[in-house]
């Protein structure tokens, strides 16, 4: 199987987190990860360009295929909701003007996938993530391993959605690849 690589995001405006997860066979590789610290901006436009920007640099030098990201969760304060559903748009539209898939799952979902408990902590979802991936992970920056989470939740959603290919990216392609699989009635 060849190689596939997932760009995680944890969208924020004072910290991004993100991470590069390459799969390679049944190996689950941690190629890069950490966080965009944007507290010291004032204005909410340098923080937005800050995430286009690096988002758009991770592209390029780590050339994953699909991007998966943390949906806002809803909250009391709709300003908080707001902010960081600008960031994940802002983040979505760098993917989309490199050509990437994406995919959003809620925080829930991630925990579930992780850990087995859609109500874990970020630090119990950390410690999972070092007993998933091959690599050491710096569980220094919990915005950090949360968008690890991200990308290795979206890796398990495709591999028991399309088989263990993950490069399946809709059902079309997974029947032409797979027609031993169509149901016939």
């Amino acid at each position: 199987m060849p190689r596939h690589r997932i760009l995680g995001i944890d969208p924020g405006t004072n910290i991004l987190g993100f991470a590069i997860l390459e799969i390679d066979g049944n190996s689950l590789n941690l190629v890069h990860m950490g966080v965009v610290k944007m507290g010291h901006f004032n204005e909410q436009a340098e923080k937005l360009r800050t995430i286009y920007e690096h988002t758009s640099a991770q592209i390029e030098m780590y050339q994953p295929e699909s991007l998966a990201i943390e949906a806002p969760f809803y909250g009391k304060n709709i300003q908080s909701m707001l902010k960081l559903g600008r960031a994940q748009g802002v983040a979505m539209a760098a993917a989309i003007s490199h050509g990437l898939s994406i995919t959003e799952y809620s925080p829930k979902k991630i925990k579930q996938s992780i850990t087995g408990n859609g109500n874990a902590s970020k630090e119990q979802v950390a410690a999972m993530l070092k007993t998933i991936i091959s690599k050491e992970v710096d569980d220094s920056y919990l915005d950090a391993t949360d968008a690890l989470a991200t990308a290795v939740c979206h890796h398990f959603q495709m591999t028991s959605l399309f088989g263990n290919t993950g490069k399946a990216k809709d059902w079309k392609k997974f029947l032409a690849d797979n027609p031993e699989r169509k149901w016939r009635p």
